[in-house]
């Protein structure tokens, strides 16, 4: 088995390359002291996020495929959240010199399958020897014209709506550190830890956690139908939408019969954690064993499933992938002109959840996990 110590720099970036895709707006790609992109509109979207060994993902449930899949996905979605068209990658890696190199490649190949539904190009970066696995990317978006969705512009009456899963992530997560699910995924059906074949909905449980495929064409479709705010949750829905919430000097008061379906499709995992675990809380959820309470703390705390949040004025019709989960409020004492956060005391909560401040936990917060 090939490892990354066997070859020089230049040898594995000759295996990367090749798997990386171009994308349309590139107009050069990787070999080049920088990569030279068409920027059409004039101005350019970019925003950058790193993964961590062992803090955002852990090899021995990830392939480097898997990692690629989830760099992809974060950032990409970061772009969409804006109204913006992702245009291409930049990635910074660090890898051991003990990494075999399939998992660079895997790395490169996720990239590249997480870039090819919007066309979006990895352009190049660098590749660098280190302690542990660390993957940073630094990614462009193009507005075409439209203005950018900033989280600052929701407004009282506006509808909440959201597109993507919720709590997919978070069940997966919850299903591997229970010991009940065998990773890396591959094309072999999984297995639980006694042996007995994995159910199907567990399997995209964990999926949805090691490859998030987030809703990247829901973005421009908010924009293009007149959404006031918009960002992706990627930290949980209650610690997101508080962002929006405080950006925009509001309170958001989300409906607690949303996602239902999500609800349906974490139950069968949300027994077998609470099995598992005697808890049945994750590590970061609840603390309790009731299965609605599990499910709870998934869809309003769960993190990473990126899908994306956004609020649009009254009467508009939601696009397609896009369904209402609550809606924007005034905060007393605050008034059109006030300004973000004008009226919100220290016990006025940010997010409400049917008029009541929420019992579950904010969401997940990188610092600590």
């Amino acid at each position: 088995m090939t490892r990354v110590r066997d070859l020089s720099e230049e040898q594995i970036l000759e295996r990367i390359v090749p798997l990386l895709p171009k994308g349309s707006a590139t107009l050069l790609g990787p070999g080049d002291d920088a990569a030279v992109l068409a920027a059409p509109d004039g101005r350019f979207v970019v925003s950058t996020d790193v993964l961590v060994e062992d803090r955002h993902f852990r090899a021995r449930w990830s392939t480097g495929y898997d990692v690629g899949r989830r760099a992809a996905a974060q950032n990409l979605a970061d772009i969409a959240a804006m109204g913006a068209r992702p245009t291409a990658l930049v990635t910074s890696l660090v890898v051991p010199g003990d990494t075999e190199l399939d998992w660079v490649t895997g790395l490169a190949r996720g990239l590249a399958d997480g870039c090819a539904p919007v066309g979006a190009g990895a352009v190049g970066g660098d590749l660098s020897g280190g302690p542990c696995l660390v993957v940073s990317i630094t990614v462009h978006g193009d507005l075409e014209g439209r203005a950018p969705v900033l989280r600052s512009g929701a407004r009282p009456g506006d509808v909440v709506a959201h597109a993507g899963v919720r709590g997919w992530s978070a069940a997966g997560l919850a299903l591997l550190e229970a010991g009940l699910v065998r990773a890396p995924l591959s094309s072999a059906p999984l297995e639980v830890s006694d042996g007995v074949l994995l159910e199907d909905a567990w399997e995209r449980l964990v999926a949805a956690y090691l490859r998030p495929d987030p809703p990247l064409a829901a973005g421009i479709a908010a924009s293009e139908a007149g959404a006031t705010s918009m960002l992706d949750v990627s930290d949980g829905l209650l610690r997101d939408a508080g962002r929006v919430a405080v950006a925009s000097g509001v309170r958001i008061d989300l409906d607690p019969g949303a996602f239902a379906a999500d609800r349906e499709a974490l139950r069968s995992a949300a027994r077998a954690v609470a099995a598992a675990t005697g808890l049945g809380d994750p590590g970061w959820g609840p603390g309790n064993a009731d299965i609605d309470g599990l499910t709870g703390a998934w869809i309003w705390a769960g993190g990473e499933d990126h899908g994306l949040l956004a609020t649009f004025p009254a009467g508009t019709v939601l696009p397609a992938g896009w369904t209402a989960v609550g809606q924007v409020q005034e905060l007393p004492g605050a008034g059109p002109d006030a300004g973000p956060g004008a009226g919100r005391g220290e016990q006025e909560p940010p997010v409400t959840i049917g008029g009541k401040t929420p019992d579950t936990a904010s969401g997940w917060d990188h610092f600590h996990p």
